[in-house]
């Protein structure tokens, strides 16, 4: 009798009022998970919703350029989107692929525009009969044409007529800035050391010397104003007009050797000798003006006076017609304003009283700091060549 209860117990059926506990009992994780899916299955719509539309703007974007004439096709496909939403960014994407159609027909038509001005104006320019290339200019950059104070067309790009002046020839070529303390010594030794192996090397052929001497001293100007525009942008400061002061002898400089270019033919080991030196002196120059731009400014200093000597026996021996005494160049006759006959022997003499006025500008700059006092400080003489 026991054993049947217990097989009775085993195998009760639940009645009706137990049945719909049970099934409140189950009917909360039921309904939760089914949210949970409901959510995810929302979530993975909406992403694939937002990776068609941004497909979608990216066909419409870049298929005239990738894919070319087949896009517009594809472009006019619906809008893998549905609902209202994907109504607005159909039309959004027509209107901005109807305004970019636009605006690449009117840049092509400006193109051929400008292409066709640009043959016209070579066309019109082969029937004159104009030497050198013609430069289209797209952006309404005209290049000027200048004339001499006599009429005649300005030839030189490298400078302008107002740029060209007479040189003060009168200048002191005997003043020297006499070493007294240490720093100074150093300054004076150095470069008297430096011309050791330049009258080794070019002995007395001055057409070269004066071709290495420019390219050597070309040098300092660039440097020291270069350095003095970044620390002008550094300290948010002024800087007294040294910085124009500075590239203007760079450029004076510079001139000095389109000039001498005219007159003397390197050789290919002097052009090579004139890049080692030329790399060598600038690093060394750019390391010592950060040291110490008063040792940099003397040095130059002491630089002008050996090149005033230079061009000094460069006279004697033009005088004693041991150099051939010929006619000066032109980009010196309208550089330095001289006369039309000019000769060699009065492009050197302006030359020499070029270096005269650079070797005052730097020793005066190097007495402006041997005085405690900054280059900004003190108006710079510009114009003093």
């Amino acid at each position: 009798m026991s054993t049947w209860r217990a097989l009775a117990r085993r195998h009760v059926v639940p009645s009706p009022s137990q049945k719909l506990a049970r099934l409140q009992v189950r009917e909360p994780s039921a309904t939760s998970f089914a949210s949970r899916a409901g959510h995810q299955l929302a979530g993975s719509s909406s992403s694939a919703m937002r990776s068609r539309v941004a497909g979608s703007v990216l066909l419409r974007h870049l298929g005239p350029r990738v894919f070319g004439s087949a896009t517009p096709a594809a472009a006019s496909r619906p809008l893998l989107v549905g609902g209202e939403g994907g109504g607005v960014w159909a039309r959004l994407l027509a209107t901005s692929a109807a305004e970019a159609a636009k605006e690449e027909v009117a840049a092509s038509k400006d193109n051929v525009a400008s292409t066709a001005a640009a043959k016209a104006e070579a066309v019109q320019a082969a029937k004159e009969g104009e030497k050198g290339a013609v430069v289209s200019s797209y952006w309404g950059i005209v290049p000027a044409k200048l004339v001499n104070k006599d009429g005649a067309e300005w030839k030189w790009s490298c400078f302008r007529p107002w740029e060209a002046y007479t040189s003060d020839t009168s200048i002191d070529l005997t003043r020297h800035h006499q070493p007294k303390i240490l720093l100074d010594k150093i300054a004076y030794w150095t470069v008297k050391s430096l011309r050791v192996p330049t009258d080794i090397f070019f002995q007395r052929r001055y057409g070269c010397r004066a071709m290495m001497l420019e390219t050597v001293a070309a040098v300092p100007g660039m440097v020291g104003g270069m350095l003095l525009h970044l620390r002008s942008l550094r300290r948010f400061e002024h800087s007294g007009g040294w910085i124009r002061a500075l590239l203007e002898e760079a450029e004076n400089e510079r001139m000095h050797l389109m000039t001498f270019m005219e007159v003397a033919d390197p050789k290919w080991y002097e052009r090579a000798l004139v890049l080692a030196v030329q790399g060598v002196f600038f690093n060394a120059y750019f390391v010592g003006y950060l040291l110490s731009p008063k040792f940099a400014h003397r040095v130059v200093g002491y630089l002008e006076e050996e090149a005033i000597h230079s061009y000094t026996e460069f006279l004697r021996d033009l005088e004693a017609g041991k150099i051939e005494n010929v006619p000066a160049p032109r980009i010196a006759i309208d550089y330095w304003r001289l006369p039309a006959d000019a000769t060699l022997k009065d492009v050197v003499t302006v030359v020499r009283a070029d270096e005269a006025h650079h070797r005052d500008v730097n020793h005066f700059a190097a007495d402006i700091h041997f005085q405690g006092l900054e280059l900004n400080k003190t108006p710079a003489p510009l114009g003093y060549h």
